[in-house]
């Protein structure tokens, strides 16, 4: 591997985390109510959350914007 290549997986690496890192913060700030409607989560719990919603950001993003799991929606009514 060479330089170019370790240096471009590292930044990729950096900004993907720094990305998850930033966006982590903003959901503790302002946006837990909505990953858990209905619970007021502690600081500290918010806080050992973030580290791993630096490193699932995508999913959180997903959850963010409304988008939920088959397991999380309501079972259809058959009439």
């Amino acid at each position: 591997m060479s330089v170019v290549w370790a240096e471009a997986v590292w930044l990729g690496l950096g900004g993907y985390l720094g990305f998850g890192l930033a966006l982590g913060l903003l959901t503790i700030l302002f946006g837990m109510r909505r990953l858990v409607p209905g619970v007021e989560v502690p600081v500290r719990v918010r806080l050992l959350v973030l580290p791993g919603m630096a490193a699932v950001w995508p999913v959180i993003l997903l959850r963010l914007a409304g988008v939920r799991p088959k397991e999380d929606r309501a079972p259809e009514i058959k009439t």
